[in-house]
């Protein structure tokens, strides 16, 4: 009885072990610190989750527009290299914070999600593009 009680406590510890390695590191950041992690990187994902309209008034540098309301949302996303940590903002958060949750959802590891937006990039006095 002991071994079965051993083997059960081993195969549960073990279950917990890979469940949380398979989860996604999400982390919000301040302007100054996703713009640092950033530029850490080479060739990061940069997604702006805005509309069009939004984005042609101004974006991020080399981000990829994948409008949140868009019929095609998903589909878009999964096109993404998910081994690739993946960068995220909107105008104030609510649909980055949205975005995040599904790419978490559909096997992104590491992401990384704007706080504030780019209205609080802006508030930072960090670049963007038009």
């Amino acid at each position: 009885m002991k071994n079965k009680t051993r083997h059960k406590l081993i195969l549960f510890v073990a279950l917990v072990f890979v469940s949380l390695l398979a989860q996604a590191q999400i982390v919000k950041l301040d302007p100054q610190n996703f713009e640092k992690k950033l530029q850490s990187l080479t060739n990061p994902v940069l997604v702006d989750v805005r509309t069009s309209i939004e984005f042609n008034q101004g974006h991020l540098k080399n981000a990829v527009l994948i409008d949140f309301n868009s019929a095609d949302f998903k589909s878009r996303l999964s096109k993404l290299d998910k081994t690739k940590p993946v960068f995220v903002y909107c105008a104030v958060g609510g649909r980055s914070n949205a975005a995040v949750s599904i790419l978490s959802e559909t096997g992104f590891k590491e992401i990384y999600d704007l706080q504030g937006g780019i209205s609080a990039w802006q508030r930072a006095n960090k670049p963007i593009t038009k």
